[in-house]
């Protein structure tokens, strides 16, 4: 019998992290799920997930704070055992014009992209070098390819991702370890609700595919990456966009 596999994902209480969730443990995977805020969603997430009859636990803890990544990662590892799949999801937005942008706004979003991918991959990845295999999935998003308008703390954020799944991918590739990178445009989630339905129309017409991304379709490039069917790719980045991005 296959031995069962560990997923640790952040950012999994709701939108794309959550469809991973769900999607990984169809898939037979023993699920962590990490959240900052809202507890009941990721009890929901972790209750769906038990309801197929596949095991998932849940921890709190706040990205930016390094220790804390440190103490729910050992715990979920005490749970299910090492950590085959990190997939790195957690992340905020802002839309704001660049004059309108502060110094406390422009680093909170540094600071839980970047930071929170730090101490996070901090966290697993000695693990999955010592036993020379492993998969680590960064979320990202096609601004941090292209840059957007009205979001450049977002997409610098986004872009640093991006750098830091490349050169990872790089320096723990001998070690067995992959390291890729999704990039969604726009997706039907709570992150992108306050977008009007004249904004959504509109880059609407403008992707060759005419309609916004679903969760389930950036869950499912997220798991082509951290499989055995993509084992000779590392340092990529996909971008489920519907040809917005080209």
């Amino acid at each position: 019998m296959k031995e069962r596999r560990h997923v640790l994902i952040t950012g999994a209480s709701r939108g794309i992290g959550a469809e991973t969730a769900r999607l990984f443990a169809s898939r037979g995977y023993a699920v962590t799920v990490l959240y900052r805020k809202n507890s009941y969603l990721a009890d929901r997430v972790v209750s769906e997930i038990r309801g197929m009859g596949q095991e998932a636990v849940s921890f709190r803890a706040d990205m930016r704070d390094y220790s804390a990544v440190k103490s729910v990662t050992a715990q979920a590892m005490l749970e299910f055992g090492a950590v085959d799949v990190l997939v790195s999801n957690a992340g905020i937005s802002n839309f704001s014009v660049f004059q309108d942008v502060t110094p406390e706004a422009f680093q909170e979003m540094i600071d839980t992209h970047i930071m929170g991918l730090f101490n996070i991959t901090h966290a697993v990845l000695p693990g999955m070098i010592s036993r020379k295999t492993g998969s680590i999935v960064t979320v990202s998003s096609v601004w941090g390819i292209t840059g957007a308008s009205c979001e450049v703390a977002y997409s610098t954020a986004k872009a640093g991702v991006i750098g830091f799944s490349k050169a990872l991918a790089k320096e723990v590739g001998p070690s067995g370890v992959r390291v890729n990178c999704v990039a969604p445009g726009l997706i039907d989630t709570d992150m992108n609700a306050k977008l009007s339905v004249k904004e959504i129309q509109s880059i609407c017409d403008e992707t060759p595919l005419g309609r916004i991304g679903c969760a389930s379709e950036v869950a499912e490039a997220i798991y082509f990456l951290a499989s055995d069917r993509s084992e000779f790719i590392t340092g990529q980045v996909i971008s489920p966009n519907g040809g917005l991005l080209i």
